[in-house]
Parts: C-alpha cells; sequence; structure tokens
C-alpha cells in the first residue's frame, strides 16, 4: 500500500481497492448498523445468506492473518475446515486485525486492507448473483457479484461447514 493509501479513511481505501481491481461498486451509508448479518440484510433488504460476513483469523501455521468470507447465514466451523483444507484458523487479536486491515471489527471489508492477506471464501456465496459486503465502517455497505469479487481478489473457494 502505498503513503498517499495509508492516509485515506477505510470507506476511500475500499473505494480505491475497488478501483484498482475494476470493480464497480457504490458504497451505502445506512442510518441503521449494519454489524451484524442480520442487521447488514435488513438495511440492504436481502436474505442474510447473501451478507459476506469478512471473519479475519490467523493461520496456525504461518501466523499470517487470513481473511475469510462467510454467508451470513453461517457460521464457520474451523475444525472442519482443518479438516478439510489444511487450514487451521485461530481467532485474531482485534488489536492486530485493526492495525493490519486497517479496519475495525464490523467493518472489515473484503478489499482495502493496509496489508496483501489471502483470502478465502464460502463456496455458498457464489450461489447468488449478488452479496452484500462491509465497505470499511459498521455502517456502510456495498453489493457485487461475488463470483467477480472472488475471481478478482484472487479468493480460494471453501465450504466452511459440513453439509
Amino acid at each position: 500500500m502505498s503513503e498517499d493509501s495509508k492516509k485515506l479513511s477505510s470507506l476511500e481505501r475500499v473505494e480505491q481497492a475497488a478501483r484498482d481491481l475494476g470493480l464497480d461498486i457504490a458504497i451505502k451509508r445506512m442510518e441503521q448498523s449494519t454489524r451484524t448479518a442480520e442487521e447488514a440484510a435488513n438495511a440492504a433488504g436481502c436474505a442474510v445468506g447473501q451478507i459476506v460476513k469478512s471473519l479475519v483469523f490467523v493461520n496456525a501455521d504461518t501466523y499470517a492473518l487470513t481473511l475469510l468470507l462467510v454467508s451470513g447465514a453461517h457460521n464457520a466451523d474451523t475444525a472442519y475446515i482443518a479438516t478439510t483444507y489444511g487450514l487451521r484458523l485461530k481467532r485474531a487479536d482485534i488489536d492486530r486485525v485493526r492495525d493490519e486491515t486497517g479496519f475495525a471489527i464490523g467493518g472489515v471489508g473484503p478489499i482495502g486492507h493496509r496489508v496483501k492477506l489471502p483470502v478465502f471464501i464460502d463456496e455458498s456465496l457464489l450461489s447468488y448473483d449478488q452479496v452484500w459486503c462491509a465497505a470499511g465502517r459498521p455502517d456502510s455497505i456495498f453489493a457485487c457479484d461475488p463470483k467477480i469479487l472472488a475471481e478478482k481478489i484472487g479468493a480460494g473457494i471453501v465450504r466452511v461447514k459440513p453439509s
């Protein structure tokens, strides 16, 4: 990330990252909170499954932060993910998340992080034509095609829980 981009607000970083990736998004600031999947779905007028939860973990093998994009209808089963994909994830410290992503919990987006993160996306999100993602603040979201998002950010596709 350039020195200039470090001076951008969280919303501006998301907008800049979208431009850099060729993603056409429009950030919406909501009057109500979009911190939880249910709140975001109510604000966006969509199904909870269309909400992208950006969960930041620590990879237990590399100690690098790892981003898991999960449907709002699911909880990530880290034991299942470890067994199935060999990806051992541990809870990340909130200060580290803020320092390395540049976002507070509840506003972490899939793009615009201060550092490059490995990213994995819940395969169930790819069944939707449109999903809603956090845009850097707990009251801001944007819509996008999840297949295009996954391609642009180089996300690995995973199942986050047993069928």
